[in-house]
């Protein structure tokens, strides 16, 4: 495949739309091998101090803030915001190359969902209109919509990031309860101290698990949203970057039910969940 066909497709399965902290199944990491336990038939130098373990450090200001964040968005009945965000992949030639996207982001709890993504991956609209998911490639004409009930938002998000295999690097803070979320399996977390962003008081922080090291950016005050969030992630080759920031926040909006609808457009084709990478590269 054409290096940069390549770097596409990985870009929309990484980073198709929302912009928050990767949701995802963290595996278990093997723990390292202790020189000291290791076999010795003859000493010429000094040796090897014995690998020590990691230190884990959890913040208690860090993960108290995460859950006022938390809170204040399980507290609003709906939210939109706007996200630009900014993925680095490495290219066939070992080049780092930084993609950019844009989404327009709806929410309306419990089962109502809208996004709308653009940039450097194609025009994408994924809507949730409390049973059925659909996603929508304004560029490609080609669509898929879910065959599978669901319910609800966190319902969706499981569907579309297992079943379809379309991973949202900011899922996190759309789930029911983004802290339950976010500190799966949480080593730790750290306060790094006071920041701007977009002209927006924030405080910054940095957290760890297993499969990622992330950082977040909340504003000041009681209204504790998040305004950047940046992540690495350590189990994937090449260690791939992704960042994001949020603005134009609205809390409890009124949002048409139309929002959350998608209707078929006359000339497009319909696709199964999945094989979108397939379908384009026909």
């Amino acid at each position: 495949m054409h290096p940069t066909k390549k770097i596409s497709s990985l870009l929309f399965v990484m980073a198709i739309a929302l912009q928050g902290c990767a949701h995802e199944e963290k595996k278990a990491v093997s723990a390292p091998t202790n020189p000291a336990t290791a076999k010795v038939t003859k000493q010429t130098t000094a040796p090897t101090p014995a690998a020590q373990p990691a230190q884990h450090v959890v913040n208690k200001q860090a993960v108290d803030r995460l859950k006022q964040m938390s809170d204040k968005l399980i507290a609003s009945k709906a939210f939109s915001y706007h996200s630009k965000s900014a993925i680095d992949l490495q290219s066939e030639t070992g080049q780092f190359v930084t993609f950019f996207t844009e989404a327009e982001v709806a929410l309306q709890r419990p089962n109502k969902l809208h996004m709308a993504v653009s940039g450097d991956t194609p025009n994408i609209h994924l809507y949730f209109d409390g049973t059925k998911a659909s996603a929508f490639d304004a560029d490609n004409k080609m669509y898929a919509v879910s065959n599978t009930p669901l319910s609800n938002i966190d319902e969706m998000l499981e569907f579309v990031m297992t079943k379809a295999q379309i991973s949202f690097p900011s899922a996190d803070i759309l789930y029911s309860n983004p802290y339950t979320v976010m500190t799966k399996n949480l080593t730790d977390a750290a306060v790094v101290g006071d920041s701007m962003v977009n002209g927006v008081p924030t405080e910054h922080f940095t957290y760890r698990d297993p499969a990622l090291d992330w950082e977040i950016w909340i504003a000041k005050g009681e209204n504790a949203l998040p305004m950047r969030l940046a992540m690495t992630y350590k189990q994937v080759e090449n260690r791939p970057s992704f960042l994001v920031e949020f603005t134009d926040w609205k809390l409890n909006p009124k949002l048409k039910a139309s929002t959350f609808e998608f209707k078929v457009p006359a000339d497009a084709k319909q696709i199964e969940f999945g094989t979108y990478a397939e379908e384009k590269a026909k």
